[in-house]
This record gives structure tokens, sequence and C-alpha cells, in this order.
């Protein structure tokens, strides 16, 4: 502010920045002397004195700045009256640079928004449009006019606007810029396509921080968006394809593996799945072609769903079948081997594809909108159908979903069809083992009887476990446990042949070590690197003795009436098929109420525990008291099969019982030549006692033969016994070594008819070795009804 005779008056802060003079240095100063050099000074006063005669001007012209140097400012000039009349001059200034600055700035600007391909748009604070540039008017379809004053969510409700609007107030918030942040949905201009926009914000704010609104820069990024959405798609598909086939397929069971299916496609590809199977491959048939004229049966094998839809109740029930008549669209896609496909679904449609009417009011009011059924097909041959269904998943299944589906389920086929295989092979593996072991175990007088037959629960193929009681002469028992080496049907047909040979050998009253001696001439016989190990016990419950011998197994435990349960001390031996070893017997006293338990691994032996370690709780859950034999063999299953068995398990337990009195007749053989008369008096009047008085004349006759040749060829008989259990059995005793045998005799030969009756009298005969000489035994079958 000037005085008419240049005099400064006010001097702003403005002022002060531009020029550098201090309020305290201008006023009261002259402003030609203050701010002009002599040179310059008359034309500035002639100047000033012109502008104080007109009424204001503007023009350019160069001032001093307090450190010297000239600063080329725009006037503006406003004469004023002042107090009393005075004449006073209002001046401006502005630095020309910074005005050409602002200038080409708003140039740049302008240009941005007018020209550039990228909308572009300011908001105030209050988030409404206050410009916007032509482009972005074109992206919405709404010109700019529209735009101008309203809010987002006003022009444009087509898109995510409250998420948009969020972004915006936190850029306000914080004034830090946000790039790349994404919308979408449709806009006035193309209101029947979905877009999408990538969009950056930044704070508008002057010098001093004041917040006058948001600028946002916005492109299209449509076609990128959908090549993303694609790009994830296709990501997400060879995701659940990696998925799918780390968890498709890990067992060997039918049921698992179309459940593992279904966990890999529910919820991720769809809302529910189903897995059907034909019957006639669950039964384990091949599967065969279907013909054109006949309904298929499926049977439900498992059953998804994403949420409680209802349909796993109404529709497809685990275990359930379903009947698809030859003309619906499920048989004739199964026929035909190719995908089933409807994007689309209502009432019409659905009741085309469900095998009857009543299913379709629970499919519509579960939501149902699209469909696709994959035949399950292996080595050209159709297993059943995969149906995956759409509820709240809005997206219709399209050719992409189809070759995901195809894709997924093949999987599933080949893993079904070993499954179907693996299952058909095991049956018949435990249909041949079944039938190779004991069937019925024969009540033993003097012996009770328990055993268990666990097949693996882990390893998928059957073992080659067998055990064995095998009736013997004069009431002894042969109790036999094996274990081949490996799985499968050749180690199930090797137990058999094993098991077979033993039951002979042992029934020949071969004592255990040459049992095994023989069964390892078999096992080396059946070649193929066949080996097994095996045990024989031979219990006699008259002597009260058990001699076992042992090829390469475990040892037997047993528990005697003191309640302690011991390990046999068994020589070892080899397996069998090893060959050229000889193997040795050990016998021990087994007392009455005694308990024995003969078993294989399997029952005992576990991953990272010591085997000792099972064989000592196998010990001391026997000994516990007060049990029945059963219960003690389930006690022992309980105890040591907690969490199933990698290997099968075979198992025989036997107690020593009394032998009743009544059932046993000891007659000793001493004296001379009256000795046939005497054991047939004996005979027959044991036999009265025990009402067996049917059989005294072929008893009297056998005893009669055998006594007559223990004197004839032996150095001496010793002792007859009568043994009545489930035959009677006649047994004679003498120190003799050599066994009887039939051999052929002339009419005029005086002796070999003795051994040839007792051939032809008796059910069963034979003769074994003791350590004091032999035994000859000869058997009766009791007359009906008497046992």
């Amino acid at each position: 502010m000037l005085q008419a005779d240049g005099l400064i008056l006010h001097w702003s802060e403005d002022a002060e920045a531009l020029l550098g003079y201090s309020a305290e240095e201008a006023v009261g100063s002259y402003a030609a002397r203050l701010l002009t050099d002599e040179a310059d000074r008359p034309a500035v006063l002639d100047l000033f004195q012109r502008i104080m005669a007109g009424n204001g001007s503007s023009f350019v012209f160069p001032v001093r700045h307090r450190d010297g140097h000239r600063v080329e400012l725009e006037f503006r000039t406003y004469p004023i009256a002042g107090p009393a009349g005075t004449l006073l001059l209002l001046a401006t200034a502005s630095d020309t640079r910074a005005i050409h600055a602002i200038e080409a700035d708003l140039a740049v600007l302008g240009g941005i928004f007018s020209r550039s391909p990228i909308g572009m748009a300011v908001y105030d604070t209050d988030l409404r449009f206050v410009r916007i540039n032509e482009a972005l008017a074109r992206m919405n379809g709404v010109p700019v006019a529209g735009h101008l004053g309203r809010r987002i969510s006003a022009v444009l409700p087509g898109i995510n606007t409250a998420e948009i609007e969020q972004i915006m107030r936190q850029v306000l918030k914080s004034g830090k810029p946000v790039v790349d942040a994404r919308s979408h949905g449709r806009v006035p201009g193309d209101p029947r396509r979905d877009h999408a926009w990538s969009a950056s914000y930044f704070r508008l704010e002057d010098s001093t921080g004041k917040v006058f609104g948001v600028c946002s820069s916005i492109i299209d990024v449509t076609e990128r968006f959908q090549a993303e959405a694609r790009a994830a798609r296709a990501q997400e598909r060879l995701a659940t394809i990696a998925e799918a086939t780390a968890r498709i397929g890990t067992t060997l069971d039918l049921q698992r593996t179309a459940e593992e299916l279904i966990e890999a496609v529910v919820p991720r590809f769809a809302d529910f799945a189903t897995v059907d199977l034909l019957e006639p491959v669950l039964r384990g048939a091949e599967p065969t072609p279907i013909p054109s004229d006949r309904s298929v049966t499926l049977r439900a094998v498992a059953v998804g769903e994403n949420y409680e839809t209802g349909l796993a109740h109404a529709v497809d029930v685990v275990g359930e079948t379903s009947e698809y008549a030859p003309d619906r669209s499920y048989t004739q896609c199964l026929r035909s081997g190719r995908p089933l496909l409807r994007a689309h679904v209502d009432e019409e449609v659905l009741r085309g594809l469900v095998s009857s009417e009543d299913r379709v009011a629970p499919g519509m009011a579960a939501g149902i909108h699209s469909y696709l059924m994959v035949p399950i097909t292996a080595r050209g041959m159709v297993l059943g159908g995969s149906e995956f269904i759409r509820m709240r998943n809005p997206e219709p299944f399209n050719e992409a979903d189809v070759a995901l589906a195809e894709e997924l389920v093949a999987r599933t086929a080949l893993a079904l069809d070993n499954a179907r295989l693996y299952r058909r092979e095991r049956e018949t593996a435990l249909t041949l083992q079944r039938s190779l072991l004991p069937q019925e175990i024969h009540r033993t007088l003097g012996l009770e009887i328990a055993y268990r037959y666990l097949p693996s629960s882990v390893v998928s193929e059957v073992g080659g476990d067998w055990f064995d009681v095998v009736p013997l002469s004069c009431g002894r028992v042969a109790l036999v446990v094996g274990d081949v080496m490996g799985h499968g049907i050749r180690a199930a047909a090797t137990m058999g042949q094993l098991r077979t040979v033993a039951r002979t050998l042992a029934t020949l009253d071969m004592p255990p070590e040459q049992v095994l001696t023989r069964l390892d001439e078999t096992a080396s016989g059946i070649g193929e690197g066949q080996f097994a190990t095996c045990i024989c016990a031979v219990y006699d419950p008259l002597e009260r003795t058990v001699q076992v011998a042992s090829a390469g197994h475990l040892p037997p435990v047993w528990v005697g009436t003191d309640g302690i349960a011991r390990r046999v001390e068994v020589p070892p031996g080899v397996p069998l098929g090893v060959g050229g070893v000889a193997f040795e017997s050990t016998e021990f006293t087994f007392p009455e109420g005694g308990v024995l338990a003969l078993y294989t691994d399997g029952l005992v032996e576990r991953r990272g525990q010591d085997l000792d370690d099972g064989i000592d709780l196998l010990a001391g859950t026997l000994a516990g008291p007060g049990r029945t034999l059963e219960e003690t063999c389930d006690a022992v299953i309980g105890a040591l099969v907690t969490d199933g068995t990698e290997d099968d398990i075979a198992m025989i337990m036997a107690r020593a019982l009394p032998v009743p009195a009544d059932r046993i007749a000891t007659l000793p053989l001493t004296g001379g030549g009256k000795l046939p008369g005497t054991a047939r008096r004996f005979t027959r009047a044991t036999l009265e006692a025990w009402g067996l008085s049917a059989l005294s004349d072929y008893a009297e006759l056998l005893v009669s033969e055998l006594v007559t040749n223990a004197l004839l060829h032996a150095e001496a008989p010793r002792r007859l016994r009568l043994f009545h259990d489930r035959v009677l059995t006649v047994e004679v005793s003498d120190a003799g070594g050599a066994t009887p045998q039939l051999r052929p005799f002339a009419e005029q030969d005086e002796g070999g008819r003795g051994m040839f009756l007792v051939s032809e009298l008796a059910q069963r005969w034979g003769s074994r070795l003791t350590r004091d000489g032999k035994v000859v035994w000869a058997e009766l079958e009791l007359p009906f009804g008497v046992s």
C-alpha cells in the first residue's frame, strides 16, 4: 500500500517472501528508492504518476531483491480513496516465473484431463465428483455433467461402490496412496457385460497440508482380468488334479477310493457329488457291456456335500441301489461312455436325469442348477458313474469343467479297477486259505483246545500262517503251528501243502523231529525259495508229557499249576526249505491244569518293539488267573493286538484236563504163555463195565493177536491198555524195536496171518517207537449212539 508520494504504508508477508525486505525495512520507505536502481528511477516515477492519475493498470516490471538480484514481477494496481479523501495505491505482484509454472501445470493438467486415454477424476472430501475427464465418462457411459456433484454409488450402482468408497476414505484419512485397486461390475455404457478396472488413488492437499479431496486414475483391465481369471481357473484345475492324484488310490479299498474322489471335488469343484458302481462290479464279477434294452442297477458307494443339502438322504444313500430304465439319460450315458452335461437344470431337465419321479422335488428344493455326470470307465468297460452337482456355486459347469471331471474320474476309475481286481484276488486267496485251515477241531479227551486265526488288518494280501490239531492214536494229540514267509495266493497254497503233509506225517506216529524233517524235504521240493517256520508238539494225556520240535519258530509259552509262565526251551532249528539240517525235540511234563500256547510271530512282533517284549507280554497275559481258555485267548488278543497287525496271526492254546478213570484200563503183562487168555478176559470184563459188550468179540481177537505177536516176535510184552475216547483203542507195549509189518503168506505158512487179521478187524492200526521199546495199537469204531 503506497501513499500518493510513493511512501510504503503496508508490506505483506508474501511481499517479504518474494523480495526479501522485512515489513520493518519496507514500511516508511519510498518504493522507488527501495526497489529500483537510480538509473531506472525517472522512468519508475513517471510510471507511478500515470498510475495514480488513472484507474489502475497491470504491467510487468523488474525490481531489485534485497540481495541485489532482479526479480521480474507482474503488477496489478488499484488506486483507492484513503482517510480524509487522500489517494492511496494498492499494488499486488507475482513472480512471472511462478505464474508461468502454474500456467504450464494447468496446461499439463488440462491436457491430461482432456487428452489422456486414462480415466481421471477428482473427488471432494465428501467423495463427490468435482472433475472428470471424457475418457472416464466414456468408460462409465455417463456424460461428464452427469457425474459432477454426485457420488459413485449414485452414478454407478452396478459396481462394487461400497468397496471403492472405503478405499478413498482410507486415502483421505491416511494420505497413503493406493495403487491397482480392483473394481468390477456393470456400467450404464455396457449393462450386459461385466467389466473390471484398476484404479490408483492419492490425496489432494496444498502446501500447508489442507486436504481438498482425492484424485483417481482408472484403466479398464477387463481383458487382463478375464485372462487372470482363466489362468486362476487353470491353476485351480491343476491344483485340483495334483491334490487328487496324491489323494485318490491310496488304498485298495473300493469304497475308500470312491470317498477320496468325493473329498477331492467337494466343495472346490461341486456342491454335491456321488460315486455309484454297477452291482456286478461290487459282487466281484467282470464288467460287461450294457445292453441297449436293459435297465442298469447301481449302488451308491460314496456321497459328499458342501453343506446340508438334504440330497444325501433323499436321493443317494450310501449302500442303497437305484435302477435306471434303458431310455434314461443316465443309462444312455453309461452305455456310450461319454460325459453327460446339463449346464442349466430346471424341473423338466431334472426329471430326465433322476431314476424316479420322487427325486425331482428334493432336487429342485435343494437348488440344483447345473449337472455333470461322467462314466467311470477302466480298460474299456464301464464300472459305474460319478455325478457332480452345483447349487450354491453360481457358475454352471462348462467344457473346461467336463475335461477336469474326466481327468479326475479316469484316475479314480483306474484305482477302482485295481481295487476291484485286488478284492477278487484277496477273496480268492482268503477262500483258499480258509479252506486249507481246520474246519473243525475235534474234542480230545484230557485236553481242552482253543484257537484264534486273524488275517492281517494292514498288509493288503493274505498270509501263510496255519495251525492244526491232529488226533493221534491212544488219545495223543499233535499241535502244529506254522508260518510261510511272504503273502498272497502262493503263500496260502504253500501253507496248504505243508499243512496237509504235516497232518499226514503226524498220523503216522512220527515223532515231532521226524515230522519236521519230512516237512523240510517237502518245502525244499516246492522250490521258488519258499520258506516256512513251524513248531510241532505232541501231547500224551496218559503220560502227561509234551514232546516239541521247532523249525525256526518262536518258542511255545506254558503256564504251570504254580501260575508262572515259562518259555519252552526247545532247540530252535532252521526254517523249512533250507534243507540238510537235522531237527531235535525236547520233552517236558505238562501238569494237569497247565496251559500251553503255540503262536505265529504276527501275535508278538510289532514295528519298533523288541520281539522279547511281545513274548513277555504274552506270558504275562497267559498267567492271569480265573479265566476259561476262551477268555484267555480273548485276553491275549486284546492285550497284543491293539491297533491292527501287519501279519496274520495263528494261535493254539491247550489246557491239560484230568483223564476220567473209567476211560482207561491197564493190565501189566507178566508171566508166560497164559498171557493171551488173561488179556482176553480182562478185555471182556472191561468192555462190559464200559457198556461196550458189542465190541467184545472183535476186541478180544485183536488183543489175542497183539499179545501173541509180542510174545513171538518181541523180547517181552509189558502192558495192555484199553482207551475209550472217540474210538476204542487197544494198545500193547513191548520191549522190542522191530515194528510189525504186513507180509504176503501162503496157505501152508504157519505165520504171517496175525497182523493181516488185525488189519482186517481194526478201523486203523499202527505202531510207534518209545524210549524202551514200542507200542502196537489198533482202533475199533464205537457202536452207533455210544460216545
